[in-house]
């Protein structure tokens, strides 16, 4: 009776244990995820697509002897609810909470029917299956991409993109950076081999807590390289007239980066000579966690700007890994003008950004001007 009486305890203990101890210091709780026999007093143990009903029949099992038909479903039983540590996939692509939007985005936006909020976006909408990595989830009732047979900035051998959680995170653990894959690693992905080029290096914030001028994750090295494992026409070099990513801030940008405090500031604060940007601000708090850079000096809280020739312009700085509410899982929606319209035409999520240094008004131009301040001479909007 002893015995057994510690037996409940013990079970208490453990289902009362946070979610985030599931995967505590690498190889988490196998029955989880598993289901060796799928079966126990002659009943199935796994479930179906819907994560609700049962699923095979007893002595009959779904690959790698998952509980749900794919991986990806096998993740988001408990990353697709609000009960857990870090929900990835949201309910409502119009309502998500700002705790479990930030970082890496959300998945949710890919349920979204219109995300173009760019010149005909009300006639000619653009499904969520743009706003982000396709997932196909049965609990979800998300697909694969429909549209391109390849990531995009990819190569051809790369010709089933079919993601599922898996092919990001290792489930089993990792010393590394949000459970990412290292270098080296290889992995099937749609019947592909990917091998990782590259490890991201990064010291994260909480999971449940929101993003902001002194509280975001700290991105140290590692992550267009590792981005590049994919898409790695997007990192050939940037004499190919695309954008630098994994290459050194020059000083110009630096100075840009630091002085730089909204379209409204820099109008009023014109450049004082040819070699000097427009704005007000310093180097001391010029850091904004919606357009952040690489540097191994970057904590969770600091708010310095960067410094040339050790940061870095990487993908995070203008994506989100997940999905957003805009094209392309921009950190703002590269499509228009004004921050302060997005989701206006195509009632899409209004995309949140850092404003205690760019005012959130009439006049904000995009975000892509923090590197590069195109907007000293823009008509400023009169109340």
């Amino acid at each position: 009776m002893k015995n057994r009486m510690l037996l409940i305890a013990a079970v208490a203990v453990l289902l009362a244990a946070p979610a985030m101890a599931f995967h505590h210091e690498s190889v988490g709780y196998c029955q989880g995820c598993h289901t060796m026999h799928n079966s126990a007093n002659n009943l199935g143990m796994n479930l179906d697509a819907t994560g609700t009903g049962p699923g095979l029949a007893p002595g009959f099992g779904y690959t790698d002897l998952l509980l749900l038909p794919n991986a990806t479903d096998t993740c988001l039983r408990c990353h697709g609810n609000n009960s857990a540590s870090y929900n990835v996939f949201e309910s409502d692509p119009l309502n998500p909470t700002l705790q479990e939007y930030y970082s890496a985005g959300n998945f949710v936006f890919l349920l979204e029917d219109n995300v173009n909020d760019g010149r005909g976006g009300a006639t000619n909408p653009i499904p969520g299956q743009r706003a982000g990595h396709n997932l196909r989830s049965g609990i979800k009732g998300s697909n694969w991409d429909t549209t391109l047979l390849y990531p995009p900035g990819g190569q051809a051998e790369l010709a089933n993109n079919q993601l599922e959680c898996t092919s990001c995170h290792d489930p089993h653990g990792q010393d590394s950076f949000r459970f990412l894959y290292q270098t080296g690693q290889t992995i099937d992905v749609g019947g592909d081999e990917v091998t990782f080029g590259g490890t991201l290096v990064a010291e994260g914030i909480s999971y449940n807590s929101i993003e902001g001028l002194a509280n975001h994750n700290a991105y140290h090295s590692g992550y267009s390289e590792w981005c590049s494992t994919c898409h790695g026409d997007f990192h050939a070099s940037s004499g190919n007239l695309i954008h630098p990513s994994g290459e050194a801030l020059t000083a110009t940008i630096v100075a840009k980066y630091n002085e730089y405090r909204g379209t409204a500031d820099c109008v009023n604060n014109p450049p004082t000579g040819p070699t000097d940007p427009c704005g007000s601000g310093t180097v001391v708090d010029a850091y904004l966690p919606d357009t952040p850079f690489e540097d191994p000096s970057v904590t969770t809280t600091s708010t310095a700007g960067p410094t040339a020739g050790t940061s870095m312009v990487a993908c995070v700085t203008c994506h989100r890994a997940h999905a957003t509410s805009a094209q392309d899982m921009g950190r703002w929606d590269f499509t228009i003008q004004n921050i302060e319209t997005d989701g206006a035409t195509s009632g899409s999520w209004k995309i949140p950004y850092a404003q205690a240094t760019l005012p959130a008004d009439d006049d904000q131009k995009s975000l892509c001007n923090k590197c590069h301040t195109q907007d000293e001479f823009d008509h400023l909007v009169t109340p």
